[in-house]
């Protein structure tokens, strides 16, 4: 009997903060590979409210509750093209939720372009459970700057971390006038 190398996949994003959604789609891939790596995107062009090295935190202590199906599943944080982050971890997989589909046409291209640069990287879209279908991360950031409650968008260590971040008025307002005018 042949032994196949371990199926690595990452999936990526910015987890500014880290959802139901997220961790929906994590727990659900790594049904589908041995090893997740969950690529925490730099994305400094969209003004998180968080460091990258605060999400990456925020990621890892979600991970330690998750039940990943006896997959392995890390968090790094990447800077670069995400065909060069999937290529220095050794992944085979990039794996993207998708909520409706309004999100279909970015990520087909985003696979397209990908397998472009790189053809022995698959891309596998998986759809968002129908209770996380509507979350974005934006969104929820858009509500705890408004005051309103996150809890159910989120865990509560996450959602503690939001609301502490927002406990400086001035980044309340900073984030309130971002989004007002986005």
């Amino acid at each position: 009997m042949t032994q196949h190398a371990p199926l690595v996949g990452v999936y990526p994003g910015t987890f500014d903060p880290i959802t139901h959604g997220h961790t929906d789609i994590i727990h659900r891939a790594t049904k589908v590979v041995d090893r997740m790596v969950v690529g925490v995107a730099e994305n400094a062009g969209k003004s998180p409210l968080f460091s990258v090295q605060e999400r990456v935190e925020l990621v890892r202590r979600e991970m330690e509750s998750l039940d990943t199906n006896g997959a392995d599943v890390e968090v790094h944080a990447f800077d670069n093209l995400l065909i060069h982050f999937v290529q220095e971890v050794g992944a085979r997989v990039i794996l993207r939720g998708l909520r409706a589909v309004s999100d279909f046409e970015y990520e087909f291209q985003m696979a397209c372009m990908n397998t472009r640069m790189d053809p022995s990287v698959e891309t596998v879209f998986l759809t968002a459970s129908e209770r996380q279908q509507f979350l974005s991360a934006r969104f929820v950031k858009e509500i705890a700057a408004l005051d309103g409650d996150i809890s159910s968008f989120v865990s509560p260590n996450v959602a503690q971390a939001v609301l502490d971040r927002f406990q400086a008025t001035t980044a309340r307002e900073s984030f309130a006038g971002r989004t007002a005018r986005d």
